[in-house]
């Protein structure tokens, strides 16, 4: 699942790709977008910020979000894809390298001088070279939701998902329906952000620090399965700011009461 770690080794990878090179190619098959053409500009720099890719190109920049599905991948020039040509939705090629993005939400090419129209929001990137921690625990301390959903709030912290939710929230034994202002606040930041600088280098996430095959996550997706603390089953339910942003939330009711 696409998460902050996710977004910026994919910023990393297309950076290696394009990052001082001219486009020979500019495809984006969305509406709105569509009519674009940045062939012959150079790309200056690939950049994330929280769950957002910004490819800055000429006076212009390519903004994509992955959502749950969408990826970014590299292909040599003629190499075949590896996912069907109808799910692209943003192709960017360069002498030497094709980059396409695949199942991608959100897509659109705006002025690179309106960037904060679409991630002036965010609050602090966990991931970023500007990290604030008092900001963001300023932030998270002032909401009175669940802590869930203050959490996965972009405008509060950006870069967690819901995988990071779920697992930060048990190794801090608190119940995913605490009110975020009733929480260790920067201690749950601070364990979040060694958290996701620790999986950003690994190609599989590991909460557990065992790498094995269903090994590596504490709560995420076991429902009814045992806790491996304590060996109560795991709970399962839906949190969410609203109806249409509910996620599935998992936790130990003995390891994080309510």
């Amino acid at each position: 699942m696409p998460e902050g770690d996710t977004v910026h080794r994919a910023a990393a990878k297309l950076s290696a790709a394009l990052t001082g090179r001219q486009v020979t190619r500019f495809d984006i098959r969305v509406p709105g977008s569509a009519t674009a053409d940045l062939r012959g500009e150079t790309v200056h720099e690939v950049v994330a910020r929280g769950k957002h890719l910004l490819e800055r190109i000429g006076a212009y920049t390519l903004h994509s979000h992955l959502k749950m599905e969408g990826r970014w991948d590299v292909y040599r020039p003629g190499e075949r894809w590896r996912r069907p040509a109808f799910k692209a939705r943003a192709i960017v090629g360069v002498t030497g390298a094709d980059t396409v993005g695949f199942d991608l939400a959100m897509v659109e090419v705006l002025p690179t001088a309106d960037e904060d129209r679409v991630v002036g929001h965010l609050g602090p990137d966990l991931l970023g070279p500007d990290w604030n921690a008092a900001e963001a625990v300023r932030r998270v301390s002032a909401d009175t939701r669940a802590a869930h959903v203050a959490l996965l709030d972009q405008r509060n912290v950006a870069g967690f998902g819901n995988v990071y939710a779920n697992e930060l929230l048990f190794v801090r034994g608190i119940a995913p329906t605490t009110p975020a202002n009733e929480i260790d606040v920067a201690a749950t930041i601070a364990l979040g952000h060694r958290m996701i600088h620790a999986n950003l280098p690994r190609a599989e996430r590991t909460f557990t620090g065992d790498n094995r095959p269903g090994r590596r996550m504490w709560v995420y997706g076991r429902d009814g399965a045992p806790c491996r603390r304590c060996g109560t089953p795991i709970r399962a339910t839906t949190l969410g700011a609203s109806a249409t942003s509910e996620r599935n939330v998992f936790w130990c009711p003995t390891c994080q009461p309510g």
